[in-house]
């Protein structure tokens, strides 16, 4: 088991650290460049777009549809996970602290092709029994003709109810149970791990079992008070720590170019590694070009794609620029960076030093909500691929299926089933950057379309 462990792992890392960089980065940086910046140009109109939309309990729509607002709540339901807690201190471990400035960059020009993948799920949605639907496999059908777009499309179906339905959902469990059940630890209360998935589970299956409107009724008011929270444990935190803001700074921007002059001359991280740590982590967390949330974009009852296309910029900006960054802050200001401890366990660590004996309970409390609402987003977007390969009649079985996968993950120690996850994730990213290169000009021709429409009402 070791043996396949480390096999899956090293071809994950290889995929993500190399071909996927290149892929992923390459179409933000095309997309950037071919729309003339409109993360940019549009930002303050996705922030309306976004924001004058947001209800706590928005207007019903037929045949599944959803309000801009919760499109882009569910986007960020699945975006907001565990690697916003885990993931950030990974990259600081793993990189040093210049590996964020490369997550910046990786975001900035993520938000160019989350805008075309949000536009090309809008603009080839389809009603399917008797519901809005859409995503890659639509707009990959139309980029390539014929039995390879049929086959291009299948291979990215197959990979995201593998990679996010199941294998995904099954570590978000993993980790809502771990945390917890470190909590009780601390306190010498004993609490068996699946007891926390068996929770999990009746909880999700009854979201499950309401459908599209269940979901988008829940992320809606989930997302807004999940991110509240957070933002103001982090804000506080940091607040009580302010003058070690500029140094923090300082390491971000000096060790993205120089590892050494912040870590010390003994340091083994260089310059690539920074990148390396940066760029993977930053996309893994915003999803990005992966092909996940134009499911959640196709459903919007949006103006016209143009708009669904900004509104999904805005997604990357509060999942990276504001809550990931939380997290960076909160472990640079508190110094806990060289205490040895990992992952989600250095976070708790940041927090424990201002709210000692309170700390770590915040942090398991937040990293419920942003699991818990990942396995909803998650769940939903294999949900879509499962109507599009086996129909209607199979999202039932297979929504009872990922109830299992909660329940088994949060008792097991999941290293091999991470791996899996993470390089089916990758997976899925290449027949969708294809779709998205191939159909660039189609998202222009839209953004070109719609700013002429603009500047003659101006």
């Amino acid at each position: 088991m070791e043996t396949i462990t480390q096999f899956v792992s090293n071809a994950s890392d290889f995929l993500w650290n190399v071909i996927l960089i290149i892929l992923l980065c390459g179409t933000g940086i095309f997309f950037t460049f071919r729309l003339k910046f409109i993360q940019v140009r549009k930002f303050k109109e996705g922030l309306k777009i976004v924001f004058g939309n947001m209800k706590l309990k928005g207007d019903k729509s037929q045949h599944g549809e959803m309000t801009p607002f919760q499109s882009v709540a569910t986007a960020i339901a699945a975006q907001v996970g565990t690697g916003n807690l885990t993931g950030a201190a990974t990259a600081l471990i793993g990189g040093g602290p210049g590996a964020i400035f490369w997550m910046w960059v990786s975001a900035f020009f993520g938000m160019a092709t989350i805008y075309g993948e949000a536009v090309l799920a809008q603009k080839f949605k389809t009603v399917k029994d008797g519901e809005v639907t859409g995503g890659p496999v639509y707009y990959i059908r139309q980029a390539f003709k014929g039995r390879f777009g049929k086959i291009l499309a299948a291979c990215f179906a197959v990979f995201i109810i593998l990679a996010l339905g199941f294998m995904g959902n099954m570590v978000q469990s993993n980790s809502i149970s771990a945390a917890f059940t470190e909590v009780f630890q601390a306190r010498n209360i004993h609490v068996e791990p699946v007891l926390f998935g068996v929770i999990l589970a009746v909880i999700t299956g009854f979201i499950f079992l309401g459908g599209v409107g269940r979901l988008s009724s829940v992320v809606e008011k989930l997302v807004p008070i999940m991110a509240g929270i957070y933002i103001v444990g982090s804000v506080a935190l940091i607040l009580m720590h302010i003058t070690a803001v500029p140094e923090a700074f300082r390491m971000i921007i000096v060790g993205a170019f120089q590892p050494k002059a912040v870590l010390g001359a003994g340091a083994g991280i260089a310059v690539r590694e920074a990148i390396r740590y940066g760029v993977a982590r930053g996309l893994f967390s915003n999803e990005a070009g992966m092909g996940s949330t134009p499911h959640a974009h196709a459903r919007a009852k949006a103006k016209n794609p143009h708009e669904q296309g900004l509104a999904a910029m805005i997604s990357v900006f509060i999942d990276t620029f504001i809550i990931l960054n939380l997290t960076v802050f909160s472990i640079l200001t508190t110094g806990v960076l060289s205490s040895g401890k990992e992952g989600t366990a250095l976070t708790q660590s940041a927090f424990c030093t201002s709210f000692s004996g309170f700390g770590d309970i915040f942090v398991a409390i937040c990293l419920f909500f942003f699991a818990f609402s990942t396995i909803l987003g998650w769940h939903f977007f294999g949900q879509v691929n499962v109507q599009y390969l086996f129909g209607r009649k199979m999202t039932k079985i297979y929504s009872l299926i990922v109830v299992l996968f909660v329940i088994v993950g949060s008792a097991l120690k999941v290293d091999l089933v991470w791996s899996l996850s993470d390089f089916f994730n990758g997976l899925m990213v290449i027949p969708n950057a294809l779709a998205l290169l191939a159909l660039s000009g189609t998202v222009v021709l839209i953004c070109k379309t719609y700013d002429k429409k603009d500047s003659k009402k101006s």
